[in-house]
């Protein structure tokens, strides 16, 4: 299986350039002149130093260091935080964020009806950006709307040839001036990209490095204190990372996969070897990035399901696992 992870990524289809609106995501408001202080302690990641051009992918663990969500964190002014993530997660994150708050000025509430999140894809998408699209990944750019507001757009990781955008703009913007992507399209260069967002099936299914997180930017090792912390150092310092999120393709156009569904090996059928944690389409054909034990790779075959499920083909992540980005 291993040789097969050593080839060139195809070219990103013409189907996935252009825009989507994101319909399955939402955003949480954090508002107050404490709001970035107080995410700073709950998230990997370091928010009290994040500056306006700067977007945070963070995660949020439970103490015993499983993920509950991962998100975009931007700043769209001094006093407040935008988290942006998928809106099925939403809603416990931000009852379980609200138990934490306590004195500290911060006010966290569900601000998705005045946002529209959208992804962008493709030189086309860079150039309608014009000055405001970001050339480095996780920095932020503001296009100016018509009427004096502003949308934000970030540069999302990619498969090292199509550049990407999250766009959050107000909910009463007009549309970005560009071709139509299918969802699944999209999601399909979320795949591409080696980046899994958590879903309400894999909430507290993985730590943060079994996504891969830290290699893509979404865990800071020099931060203080957040829930699970420990774990998470632990795991990272002492060597004992035993599954990572590999890239897979399925066989079939109308094959197809769902965040949680569990993989099996050939050569041990009964127990679970892994678990999907993100699915797309590019071209139609299906892509799914799977927690994997990193032994599972080695030798045999992987299958969807079960051992008599789809097989799976390891094709190439954009970043090399074990060399933080």
């Amino acid at each position: 299986m291993i040789e097969d992870l050593h080839h060139a990524p195809p070219p990103v289809p013409s189907s996935a350039l252009g825009a989507v609106r994101l319909a399955d995501w939402g955003v949480i408001r954090a508002q107050g002149e404490e709001a970035a202080k107080f995410l700073h302690t709950q998230l990997t990641q370091d928010l009290a130093l994040q500056t306006p051009v700067q977007a945070r992918l963070a995660g949020y663990c439970s103490a015993k260091g499983r993920l509950l969500a991962t998100m975009l964190a931007v700043k769209p002014d001094e006093q407040s935080v935008l988290l942006a993530l998928p809106a099925e997660v939403l809603p416990a994150t931000v009852k379980r964020l609200s138990m934490f708050v306590l004195r500290a000025k911060c006010k966290l509430s569900d601000d998705s009806a005045a946002w529209s999140v959208w992804g962008l894809s493709g030189a086309q998408a860079r150039d309608w950006l014009g000055s405001a699209a970001p050339a480095e990944v996780w920095t932020v750019g503001r296009l100016a709307l018509a009427d004096g507001r502003e949308a934000l757009a970030t540069r999302l990781p990619d498969d090292g040839l199509t550049p990407r955008f999250l766009l959050l703009q107000p909910a009463d913007a007009s549309a970005p001036a560009l071709p139509a992507i299918d969802p699944e399209e999209w999601q399909g260069l979320d795949v591409t990209a080696g980046l899994a967002w958590i879903r309400q099936a894999t909430v507290e299914q993985f730590v943060p490095q079994m996504l891969n997180l830290e290699l893509l930017g979404g865990v800071n090792f020099q931060k203080g204190c957040y829930p699970g912390q420990e774990v998470v150092a632990r795991s990272q310092y002492r060597g004992t990372i035993k599954r990572r999120t590999h890239l897979f393709a399925m066989d079939g156009s109308d094959a197809d996969a769902t965040p949680g569904q569990e993989i099996f090996h050939s050569a041990d059928p009964e127990q679970p070897a892994g678990m999907v944690a993100g699915f797309g389409r590019l071209e139609g054909r299906p892509l799914l990035l799977a927690e994997v034990k990193l032994a599972a790779l080695d030798s045999g075959t992987l299958h969807l399901g079960s051992a008599q499920g789809a097989v799976l083909t390891p094709r190439p992540l954009p970043y090399a696992i074990g060399e933080p980005q």
